[in-house]
């Protein structure tokens, strides 16, 4: 069993860096993969990045390559999403999950946490 805790969002303006964190306890994620997650109101949730933890890899949402980055943190067992040059439309709930494939896809992943909001004002 993993549970996973999301940390670090908040109200920003237009043009500002935040970083999240996603903290794991229970297990370590070194078999696991972790992603993160976007829901803004009345829409789906959507994949935004995702990192292999034992190699390293990671893969983005194409909309978001450049302005976020993926990193973890294998002492703290903790994975970072770092995001830069924030737009309105990146406001929503930031949710990150571990699962044991390599996906994009929400049912890719077993473990979620309880997300963090994000807002981003114009």
């Amino acid at each position: 069993q993993v549970q996973l805790v999301e940390s670090g969002g908040g109200l920003v303006q237009a043009g500002d860096s935040l970083r999240l964190a996603c903290a794991a306890s229970g297990r370590t994620f070194s078999s696991y993969t972790v992603g993160w997650f976007r829901q803004a109101p009345g829409k789906e949730r959507e994949f935004v990045a995702r990192i292999s933890w034992s190699g390293g890899f990671t893969y983005y949402a194409d909309s978001l390559k450049g302005r976020f980055t993926i990193s973890g943190d294998n002492a703290k067992n903790t994975v970072f999403l770092q995001m830069n040059s924030l737009k309105p439309e990146d406001t929503g709930v930031y949710y990150c999950a571990a699962g044991q494939g390599w996906s994009s896809a929400t049912v890719g992943y077993d473990y979620w946490g309880q997300g963090t909001q994000v807002t981003v004002s114009s």
